[in-house]
């Protein structure tokens, strides 16, 4: 499949505010080299996100659920094992962009939980 090229102006935006989660991340004793689970979300109509949950595998994601948001739409979650230092991170948001254009759904954006490396 050829993927399509992303808006390079909303790529630098997404990343702006990936940097900001990383930073809070790192500022409470992340580990990013640390793989970890990773959730992403998207918004849009049942018929697309059901498409996309179809063919989540392969882009690398396992399908967690849809469930409906506070406005009444339904968002996709799906997650991926993977670091989550700044240039793994704009891969997932390049895809997750892509994917965007590929469906017809909006993304909403990725998370994770801090790893320390210290065990519970």
């Amino acid at each position: 499949m050829t993927l399509p090229a992303i808006d390079p102006q909303r790529l630098e935006e997404e990343c702006e505010a990936d940097a900001e989660v990383l930073a809070n991340l790192r500022e409470n004793g992340d580990q990013p080299e640390l793989v970890r689970p990773v959730d992403v979300s998207f918004r849009g109509s049942p018929e697309a996100l059901v498409r996309l949950t179809d063919r989540a595998e392969e882009f690398g994601f396992e399908y967690i659920e849809i469930e409906e948001g506070e406005d009444g739409e339904p968002c996709l979650f799906l997650a991926k094992d993977q670091a989550a230092d700044a240039a793994s991170i704009k891969e997932l948001t390049i895809t997750c962009l892509q994917i965007e254009q590929i469906f017809g759904v909006e993304y909403d954006g990725w998370g994770c939980e801090l790893q320390d490396g210290k065990t519970e």
